[in-house]
């Protein structure tokens, strides 16, 4: 229980499962990136690991999978915590990202496939207020993986981009 009362949200009160999501096209990346669109994550939690050649992101993402169900159930909208992974990573540039202002909250907006001559080419991650990520991979590999339980989005709102 929270101090306001409420109880956090648990994957078997939906019946769901964590996501545990490989993409290997930019059809299947799509489908990542409409997950992971509005997700939240400080810049601490980016880690390239250069020798593993792997990208990894800690990000709070909407639970897209289940807005519908909790709108008609009157519940709120939950989060989980889940990892964004990108194999084959050769190397990484930023614009908009820095990593020395450790209280820097960045805001997932897409996640793009950039096709190079061969298997090659670019993940981009397209940040909210101008920033991104690029990874240029040897070829494309994108994980997404759950790693905690859903909790309730602390402003119990679906993210508005405004019309």
């Amino acid at each position: 229980m929270t101090d306001s009362g409420t109880e956090d949200a648990r994957f078997e009160d939906g019946g769901e499962r964590p996501l545990n999501l490989g993409a290997m096209d930019a059809d299947d990346l799509q489908v990542i990136s409409a997950l992971v669109q509005d997700a939240v994550l400080p810049v601490t939690e980016i880690r390239w690991q250069k020798s593993a050649r792997r990208l990894g992101l800690l990000v709070n993402r909407v639970r897209w999978e289940d807005v519908e169900v909790a709108q008609r159930s009157g519940r709120p909208v939950e989060r989980v915590q889940s990892v964004l992974v990108i194999d084959h990573v050769e190397g990484v540039a930023s614009q908009g990202v820095d990593r020395s202002d450790r209280d820097m909250i960045l805001q997932v907006l897409t996640v793009a496939w950039e096709p190079g001559v061969d298997a090659d080419g670019h993940v981009v991650l397209t940040l909210a207020g101008d920033g991104a990520l690029r990874a240029r991979v040897e070829a494309l590999e994108v994980g997404l993986r759950d790693v905690t339980r859903p909790y309730v989005a602390p402003s119990r709102k679906i993210p508005d981009h405004g019309a």
